[in-house]
């Protein structure tokens, strides 16, 4: 006879409840996958001007229009920040700092479009969800499906990478709001 003392006790996770941690992975495979494509193809518009951007020199221009100091190096810095940050949650790779170079960057698109509301074309309701998915990739980590995995000081992801991400984007980010006019 077993008793309560020593029979084990129920899991509270959702693999015990019948669901699949796979479920989980080919999930956070799929918004890494559709969050970092978006961020990448934003900043390769900023970076080559593809798909319709304006390179480095029209998005400098836009920069310095928006109060930057130096919109060409604003603009190399937040392409390189979205296409690098963007191919990392896409690969899984450094998550925690993938998610940060994407949340760091949309920090400062809120404070660019801030007060024209919240949907688009001219509120934040797009910036916001790139942030937040950021956020939450680099606190949930990249699930099994990713680079990390093999890399042995993310093997298993903890949640304080994810808030040293976090924390590490909102004080750069901040930083640079800084400097803003």
């Amino acid at each position: 006879m077993t008793s309560v003392l020593t029979r084990p006790a129920p899991s509270s996770s959702a693999a015990s409840e019948g669901t699949s941690p796979h479920a989980y992975d080919v999930g956070l495979l799929l918004v890494r996958v559709a969050l970092g494509l978006t961020v990448a193809a934003h900043g390769v518009q900023k970076l080559f001007g593809w798909f319709g951007g304006g390179g480095i020199e029209g998005t400098g221009q836009f920069f310095t229009m928006s109060g930057y100091p130096s919109g060409r190096t604003m603009a190399v810095i937040a392409g390189l920040s979205e296409t690098l940050g963007g191919l990392g949650l896409v690969l899984g790779f450094l998550t925690p700092l993938a998610g940060a170079a994407v949340l760091g960057t949309m920090i400062n698109a809120l404070a660019v479009k801030w007060g024209g509301g919240f949907f688009a074309p001219a509120g934040v309701e797009y910036e916001l969800l790139l942030l937040v998915g950021a956020a939450g990739l680099a606190l949930t980590g990249p699930g099994r499906i990713a680079v990390d995995r093999f890399l042995p000081g993310l093997r298993a992801h903890r949640l304080v990478y994810g808030v040293a991400g976090v924390l590490l984007a909102a004080v750069i980010a901040g930083l640079v709001l800084l400097i803003r006019k």
